[in-house]
């Protein structure tokens, strides 16, 4: 055993860092530089280069907060230096090394894209990539570097900052301009110090017993004494000598292996806006072809469509590139969604339109198809998702983000997943425990002994390279793979694609275990309220844009309207696009989310031109009110997608008296009592002789809440904001109007620096009460939520996700179930006992809590445990927007008492689909039509080939086996079952299907074609 191991790491760690990496750089010449500062936007290369430059030297300041500077560095290289020094590597030693001011790792700062003097891209310049290798024969260094002054928001990214808005930046330059010179580079020293690095990192690593350490720093040693410091060149080949040895040594048969895929992950939008993450990408993308170039084992897996498009738009000829990389197998288009969204707050038919796009793009413009899903950094995984990925032409999936559990380690490294119509598909969640991986012994070391799943499967996935704006993988990384690729001690480093990954993990461990049911991220809670009006304006324009399909299609086959293809594509991928896991979740910066709103708001009006286009169409020109329903559940009585002119509880009547300080109004269903403080006190059923409320509860209670998270302000709710409840029950004013089909109560209050105005309205003669708040929300750090505290006793609560819903339970009696303190919801929640339920349906909201209200111990007559539901409405995170949800929301939400499952699906559907009216000559008879107890139409539209075709999405929403019939009112030459890219895979011969649980079919019917005769 080696007599000091620390001092010998530490040795070899100090002659490293201080002696041979800064011998790497043999020779270095000035280069002129001179700069154009651009105060607004980007501009392209031929527009910023054509502008005046001025001089400017190293060691000044630029870059006010989200400028752009591009610098234009000249200059001649020495004579010689071709054969200064011997070069052992493929790659070349004369660079330009440029420092923009660099400070810290990767990304989070200022960027730069290195540009030829005729306009084509070189590479990037990061923290840790910032060598510009020349030509071999160059003479002359004429390079522009487009530098983007993007604040250190990571470093404030948890305090408050104004940086993030994109309006108010202090003005004061960000960064001061460190370096540009020419440099003559040693690559034998380059080399020694990658022998070092790998070395010293695995004598940290392995076991203090372990006869292979003791080697390691025997070498080390000896390596370090045969280096002179001064005459470091002189001394390379000595030193790697005695390194050799142990270099060469094979790792055992059995250890563990690991599969190295080049990654970047690069978030779409965070703490910068969406215009920057297109240079980013660029930046990075051209990092990675100049790699590949010298480094042709490299697979780099690059998702997220969107990104892909930035650049075929932005960047025709990086593009162009890509393509070729693309072809050879080496850049690897993975996940094949639009962007790497968000699985909990995105509707099903968003969730399917994110494969749609982004398998649809891959294949027009790569000819591949993905199959695995590729989401290392969402916040938690729907349950539905495995069915919508399977049906999408998925196998396999991936995440990280698991690795971030405070309180219960998932158990499983490999494994198959389960979801709630019983679909699998086979994961892996990389023991690697990160996304940027450097390929450290570190890393390498703990994926090896935190994989948990060794008895059925040898090996693990690696994603590694810097993201986010980071420049992807690196020389230094490549060099540590080929190092370790075959390293005693070390796991086997292979260079595969995810695929060749997946096809291995899958055939060695086909009985992985099975995990059942969501993957709740228990972190992150927050993201399901933060940024309300995300929420409002994601929800909205899916309704919106399923409108818009519906009664687009309608109008077609009706009219021979024309179907607006275009239009439609644009606005989803709009959609899809905020759908992303840093956007729609509430936690990117202030700039961020005042373009997301801003797009929103034009999304909405041109779907609200399209729809009532379509309807006006659909009725023709008259004076008659004709009422359009898109509420598409046949089992509720509603006719499916066509015209309802029927109003509710006809000849219905709803009373409310006065009784002391309080009202009590009966709709002939319902008997609620409105205390002074403007909650309901009392909700009575009569056709059960029920009461709804639970002992000492109240429903419809604003309540006010501490919210300061340990960390991730925008991101984390913590369980402890409970113990801070404080009701809003100061009225201001309260305000009763009797109508003849309902009763309002207005109730306003004021609390802080917030007003409040709630309207209660209860319909005459429906098992439901109507709730609406308004409120102009200016706290800071609090949690705004509306409390239903029912006389149910449930172990479970039953909530609304993709296509189906999902069980939890209410009580804590683990840590896993504690841990599901906040839960996501989609349109409704429901609990219930045998025979009796409530639900809570909602047009905006997404966090929920849903908690055993303990009632009264000892009173074996009187206590009785209840159950209390939260809707979350609001929050006042401080970073990284320290403005979140400041100023004027509106949320809608109903309480339906009696009610079962179906009775709680169409209760969220009507919500979110009202009834439109419009004045013309007759109502057209629904397009399509089923019957099927809880079937749910949820999408019809024209298919994406534009063959005119009608698509009929349908899914089972209760949970149990059916069967359904589809119809049509059209002429049609047949239909077929196809999966979510419309190909096929059964034909229809009886439009009749027996459905299993949840299942999601989706359904091709041909159009006749009409011919002249």
């Amino acid at each position: 055993m080696h007599q000091h191991p620390q001092r010998t790491i530490d040795r070899a760690r100090r002659m490293l860092d201080e002696r041979v990496q800064p011998a790497v750089e043999r020779r270095a010449a000035a280069l002129t530089v001179s700069v154009r500062r651009l105060p607004g936007e980007p501009e392209p290369f031929e527009l910023a280069t054509a502008g005046p430059f001025e001089p400017f030297t190293a060691g000044s300041t630029w870059g006010p907060a989200w400028t752009t500077a591009w610098f234009h560095l000249q200059g001649d290289v020495p004579a010689g230096w071709d054969a200064l020094v011997p070069t052992t590597y493929s790659v070349h030693s004369a660079a330009v090394v440029v420092d923009l001011g660099f400070d810290g790792g990767p990304g989070f700062q200022s960027e730069g894209l290195v540009y030829r003097a005729d306009g084509s891209i070189v590479k990037g310049v990061h923290p840790r990539s910032r060598y510009v290798r020349l030509d071999p024969g160059t003479t002359t260094v004429d390079l522009y570097v487009e530098a983007a002054a993007n604040p250190d928001i990571a470093a404030r990214a948890f305090r408050p900052t104004v940086l993030g808005d994109g309006l108010d930046a202090d003005g004061e330059p960000q960064y001061r301009f460190r370096r540009a010179e020419l440099v003559a580079l040693d690559d034998r020293v380059d080399a020694l110090a990658v022998d070092l690095d790998v070395l010293i990192g695995w004598a940290a690593e392995l076991a203090a017993d372990d006869p292979r350490r003791s080697k390691i720093l025997r070498a080390l040693d000896r390596a370090c004494d045969v280096i002179d410091p001064d005459r470091i060149h002189d001394c390379v080949d000595a030193a790697r000598a005695e390194l050799a040895t142990v270099l060469a040594q094979p790792a055992a048969a059995s250890t563990h292996r690991v599969a190295a895929v080049g990654h970047a992950h690069i978030d779409s939008a965070w703490l910068w806006p969406m215009r920057e993450t297109v240079r980013k990408c660029t930046r990075t993308f051209a990092n990675v072809l100049a790699l590949m170039d010298d480094y042709p084992e490299l697979r780099f897996a690059c998702s997220q469509a969107q990104q892909y498009a930035w650049i075929e738009e932005h960047q025709p000829k990086l593009f162009a590139r890509i393509s070729d990389a693309v072809a050879a197998g080496r850049f690897v288009p993975a996940g094949g969604m639009w962007v790497e969204s968000d699985t909990n707050l995105p509707g099903g038919e968003a969730l399917v339109r994110q494969f749609v796009h982004g398998k649809r793009y891959f294949a027009e413009r790569f000819g591949v198809e993905p199959r695995e899903v590729w989401l290392p950094d969402s916040f938690g995984y729907s349950a539905a998702l495995p069915q919508i990925a399977v049906l999408a032409g998925f196998r396999w999936f991936l995440t990280q983000k698991l690795a971030w559990h405070p309180t219960n380690p998932f158990p499983h490294h490999t494994f198959w997943w389960e979801g709630i119509d019983g679909t699998r598909l086979f994961a892996h969640l990389p023991p690697v425990d990160t996304y940027l991986a450097e390929l450290t012994p570190a890393e390498l070391n703990h994926a090896t002994q935190n994989f948990r799943d060794h008895a059925g499967a040898t090996t693990s996935l690696v994603p590694f390279g810097h993201g986010d704006g980071g420049g992807g993988p690196t020389a230094l990384m490549m060099e540590r793979a080929r190092r370790q690729a075959d390293l005693e001690g070390a796991p086997p480093i292979e260079h595969l694609t995810p695929t060749a990954f997946f096809e291995r993990a899958e055939a060695e461990y086909p009985d992985a275990p099975v995990w059942v049911g969501e993957l709740y991220m228990e972190a992150h809670r927050g993201t399901y309220t933060s940024q309300a009006a995300m929420k409002r304006g994601n929800r909205r324009s899916e309704h919106l844009l399923r409108e818009a399909e519906l009664w687009c299609a309608t109008a077609t086959i009706r009219t021979g309207a024309e179907y607006p293809y275009d239009a439609l594509d644009r606005i989803w991928k709009t959609v899809l696009l905020h759908q992303f896991h840093d956007v729609l979740p509430g936690s990117s910066i202030a700039w961020v989310h005042r373009e997301a709103r801003e797009a929103y708001e034009q999304v909405g009006a041109e779907l609200e031109e399209l729809i009532t286009t379509a309807l006006g169409t659909l009725a023709g020109e008259g004076d008659i009110p004709i009422r359009f329903n898109a509420v598409p559940l046949r089992v509720a009585g509603i006719p499916a997608l066509g015209a309802s002119d029927a109003p509710e509880a006809a000849g219905q009547a709803v009373t409310a008296r006065l009784d002391g300080n309080r009202w009590i109004v009966d709709n002939g269903v319902l008997r609620i009592t409105i205390a002074a403080d403007g909650t309901i006190t009392s909700l009575v059923d009569t056709r059960y002789d029920r009461e709804l409320v639970a002992e000492g509860a109240r429903l419809n209670d604003l309540v006010l809440h501490h919210d300061l998270p340990n960390a991730f302000d925008a991101w984390d709710l913590d369980s402890f904001y409970r113990t801070t409840a404080s009701p809003l029950r100061t009225v201001d004013s309260l305000r009763v109007a009797e109508r003849p089909d309902a009763v309002l109560v207005e109730v306003r209050r004021v609390h802080g620096a917030s007003t409040y105005h709630q309207t209660i309205t209860i319909p005459a003669g429906v098992d439901r009460v109507e709730f609406a708040i308004d409120v102009d929300w200016h706290e800071r750090e609090k949690l705004l939520k509306a409390m239903f505290g029912v006389d149910v006793r449930a172990e479970h609560a039953t909530a609304e996700i993709q296509f189906g819903h999902l069980r939890r339970p209410t009580h804590d009696n683990t840590t896993w179930d504690e841990a599901k303190f906040e839960v996501c919801a989609h349109r409704w929640v429901h609990v219930g006992e045998p025979g009796f339920g409530v639900a809570v349906a909602n047009d905006s909201t997404y966090g929920h809590d849903i908690r055993r209200l303990p009632g009264e111990s000892g009173d074996p007559l009187a206590g009785r445990a209840g159950t209390g539901i939260g809707l979350s409405l609001l929050r006042a995170p401080r970073y990284p927007d320290p403005e979140t949800d400041q100023g004027r929301h509106h949320a809608r939400y109903t309480l339906v008492s009696g009610a079962g499952i179906d009775d709680a699906v169409e209760a969220g559907l009507r919500l979110n689909l009202p009834v439109r009216e419009i004045r013309g000559t007759s109502a057209p008879a629904p397009l399509v039509a089923v019957d099927g107890d809880g079937v749910v139409i949820e999408t019809v539209k024209l298919a994406e080939d534009r063959s005119g075709d009608v698509i009929v999405r349908l899914y089972e929403s209760l949970g149990a086996r059916t069967t359904a019939r589809l119809s049509w009112d059209f002429v049609a030459v047949g239909a077929e079952i196809v999966d979510l890219l419309e190909r096929p895979l059964a034909t229809v011969g009886e439009p009749r299907f027996e459905l299993r649980p949840f299942q999601i079919l989706t359904v091709r019917i041909r159009v006749q074609e009409v011919t002249d005769d």
